[in-house]
């Protein structure tokens, strides 16, 4: 009988991905872990794994299976919540979520598993896995789930292939409330309970005062700017003939307009251009103006806040991205790009997103992403992941 490991987070999709491999006749463990202690800045009140760890005890000892504890938090905050810090502080929008199944749930997590005496580690994700044979070598596949509402793949998009020979998706094949379903006749605990959100492991917070544990809180303007200096009258050639731009067409492609405050005009003050985002309009506390406002470029140096008026204002959509070399991963190393080729994927830029069409360009010390249709809110320390039909194959940190 094959050990798996599954990581018990107090939820229902983990729940359920217990229950499900049980049935599959798998000898199932459970592993809770607890990865932050702090309450500053927390909507709640309070950090959320006592409640979480109250329903993993109940769901475990329903299904008879064991549960482990591990702290992880001092990892958890070095990892994930000291990256997301500098993060913020060079003016860049990082995605916590991702970097914590990749340093935490699918490297730490595994780490522990493997002392339980287990090759197999589960988690309550709704993505999919499958292997093909490339050359005679067994390739793992990352690919969406089967739920187009609850596809979680974009969050594993910095695994790799011996994070994924490890891994199992239980729950990768169904809708929710067919999970919702499975826990009700059950009787599982967390048949009924909210779904987690905001940061991965820390819960909902308020993002301002959480991050001001570490970044100081500055006055700063904030500079309106007119749309009018965004518009750009030049032709991009279709998408399949875009791999013939110059380097240097390409930079200025991807290269967001470097502004001067005198293109605009002062319409108010911030504390901090750090805590804010590229398409935010919440916070700003811009008042009197005839649309609402929206950040369109962040200067964390000069600490300046650049926003324009309306949500469909032309600096907020960019025709393409680069990301650097070392911060390009391919989930399938053997689709990687070399230099001077390309190749046409999907793409998306954030969580639930529409896939989008897209043409990658591999050149020396970069790659390029043009879109099809121009995007909204592109902002450096995203990840941009791109697919192959359902099949996530890599992904990169967006430099600009």
């Amino acid at each position: 009988m094959k050990r798996v490991v599954v990581g018990i987070s107090g939820g229902v999709d983990s729940s359920v991905s217990a229950y499900l491999l049980k049935q599959q006749g798998y000898d199932v463990v459970g592993l809770f872990m607890i990865n932050w202690h702090d309450s500053e800045g927390m909507l709640e009140g309070k950090c959320t794994w006592e409640d979480d760890l109250l329903f993993a005890q109940l769901t475990t000892k329903k299904l008879g299976i064991e549960l482990h504890t591990v702290d992880l938090s001092k990892e958890y905050k070095t990892r994930v919540v000291d990256y997301m810090f500098a993060e913020y502080e060079k003016g860049r929008t990082p995605n916590p979520d991702v970097l914590c199944n990749r340093e935490v749930k699918f490297d730490l997590f595994v780490k522990e598993a493997l002392k339980l005496d287990t090759d197999l580690i589960a988690t309550g994700h709704y993505c999919q896995k499958d292997t093909i044979d490339v050359n005679g070598k067994v390739v793992n596949r990352l690919l969406a789930g089967h739920d187009p509402n609850k596809d979680q793949s974009y969050f594993l998009c910095q695994l790799t292939q011996e994070q994924l020979s490890h891994a199992l998706f239980p729950v990768g094949n169904l809708h929710k409330f067919e999970v919702r379903k499975i826990a009700e006749e059950q009787s599982l605990a967390t048949a009924e309970k909210k779904d987690s959100q905001g940061i991965c492991f820390v819960g909902k917070v308020d993002l301002p005062t959480f991050l001001q544990q570490k970044l100081k809180a500055k006055k700063g303007r904030i500079i309106e700017l007119p749309e009018e200096i965004f518009l750009d009258d030049s032709e991009f050639p279709p998408i399949k003939e875009m791999n013939s731009l110059t380097d240097e067409e390409l930079e200025k492609i991807t290269t967001p307009l470097s502004l001067i405050p005198s293109f605009g005009k002062q319409v108010g003050l911030h504390n901090g251009a750090h805590y804010y985002t590229i398409g935010q309009n919440k916070g700003l506390n811009i008042g009197g103006r005839p649309k609402p406002s929206f950040v369109l470029r962040i200067d964390t140096d000069k600490n300046l806040i650049y926003t324009g008026l309306g949500k469909e204002h032309e600096g907020l959509f960019r025709k393409g991205l680069a990301i650097n070399d070392n911060e390009v991963h391919w989930i399938r190393p053997d689709l990687a790009l070399k230099t001077g080729e390309s190749v046409e994927y999907l793409v998306r830029i954030r969580y639930r997103q529409p896939l989008q069409k897209a043409i990658l360009i591999k050149r020396e010390n970069k790659l390029y992403i043009l879109f099809e249709k121009k995007q909204r809110g592109i902002a450096p320390g995203q990840f941009a992941a791109w697919y192959k039909e359902n099949e996530l194959v890599g992904s990169g940190v967006i430099c600009r």
